[in-house]
């Protein structure tokens, strides 16, 4: 379409192409049918742990409700530093280190620094849906690469990545543990696509928002940051709202070069002028003081896994590779053709909301999320309601 300069109501042209987010359509119909369990959304039932929450009246208590330095207070600074030399043995240079109001900020910041019109952006699939919607907003090109599956597991071809890139080509987005899938990036192949990256001369950005909900009794899965230069082409995305359950908070972090500091606190300062400051302190109690709800966290994720697992496990129409990390079941059933209309009918014939796997990029109609870090009572009734309408 064209823009009318005289048109009131005229708006950027890369808009009109954005696609509304699916899983947000299946999540408000659920809210208009009262008795849906909806398990659409990428969160635990989990309530912020009590000690975040004491952080955050203490602060507000004691005035710290004011503007904040555009890159985190110090003491959120410090923590987050610690925090990687404590779950990735890794030392940054404060310099790399950015608070953020949300990991979605994160992900915005780093394609502002990155992407002009024209531009394309090769994003490993499946991928949760906001990040397409950010690279279609900024006048870029969304250029897919299919992750493979044999049914049991996930894996990337680096070749499919080398193969669509260009001149053009300003970014490789992936996401490990991968939203919807739970698939693992390894690190010798995290070292390969940073070796891609140089070669061709674009970045990575790497959302590594899941790393600490993990089933194999590691601390964290694999980080660039371990595999990386301070000075590589490379953003990593961190989030407060899955590893202490603060969705609602709005507080996560970007790792940048330290040579991008300022244009990332400009940017950062420009799209929400930081994160409230008494919600920065409640981050602070949630790294420092936040191990024990972690392992609650994964606790609580490992049963709603098993109790997935032996749910799916006979059922003919449902292929569910294995989840190695996140709480989610990325999962087929066979003869479904189209995931938005079977997921909307769900609602209405079984009470039960799951989101469609349209929504994580093409050729993913017929696939479903949905989360399983969900009170077991709560999980088994709608895993019964589901199965029962399959």
């Amino acid at each position: 379409m064209s823009i009318d300069p005289k048109n009131p109501l005229a708006f950027r042209a890369a808009l009109a192409h954005t696609r509304t987010q699916e899983i947000a359509y299946i999540a408000r119909i659920c809210q208009t049918h009262p008795d849906a369990l909806d398990l659409s959304f990428g969160q635990s039932d989990l309530p912020t742990p009590e000690v975040v929450c004491r952080a955050a009246e203490r602060a507000i208590a004691e005035g710290k409700t004011t503007y904040a330095y555009r890159r985190g207070v110090e003491p959120l600074r410090q923590a987050i530093l610690d925090y990687h030399r404590q779950t990735h043995k890794v030392d940054l240079d404060p310099e790399r280190l950015s608070a953020t109001s949300s990991g979605m900020t994160s992900i915005m910041v780093s394609l502002q620094c990155l992407v002009e019109p024209g531009d394309n952006v090769i994003v490993v699939a499946p991928v949760w849906p906001n990040v397409v919607i950010a690279i279609e907003a900024m006048g870029a090109t969304v250029r897919f690469v299919q992750l493979d599956s044999d049914d049991d597991v996930w894996s990337l071809d680096l070749d499919k990545v080398a193969a669509a890139c260009d001149d053009r080509t300003r970014a490789i987005f992936v996401t490990s543990p991968s939203n919807p899938t739970g698939w693992i990036m390894s690190g010798p192949q995290q070292r390969e696509l940073l070796d891609l990256a140089r070669q061709l001369g674009t970045w990575v950005i790497a959302d590594e928002v899941y790393g600490r909900i993990v089933y194999d009794g590691s601390e964290s899965t694999p980080s660039f940051l371990q595999v990386a230069a301070d000075d590589d082409p490379l953003f990593v995305v961190q989030s407060f709202s899955k590893t202490w359950s603060m969705t609602g908070w709005r507080l996560g972090w970007l790792i940048h070069p330290a040579a991008l500091a300022i244009q990332v606190g400009n940017l950062s300062a420009i799209n929400s002028t930081g994160s409230a400051t008494f919600v920065q302190h409640a981050g602070v109690a949630a790294i420092r003081e936040g191990d024990a709800f972690l392992a609650q966290l994964r606790e609580h994720s490992a049963v709603g896994r098993r109790i997935v697992t032996a749910a799916f496990a006979g059922e003919d129409r449902i292929v569910a590779p294995e989840v190695p990390a996140s709480f989610f079941s990325f999962f087929r059933i066979a003869g479904v053709t189209d995931s938005l209309a079977y997921a909307e009918e769900l609602i209405t014939r079984a009470g039960v909301g799951i989101a469609p796997g349209s929504a994580f990029g093409p050729g993913n109609d017929g696939w479903f999320r949905l989360c399983f870090a969900q009170d077991p009572k709560r999980l088994e009734t709608a895993l019964d309601r589901l199965l029962s309408a399959i």
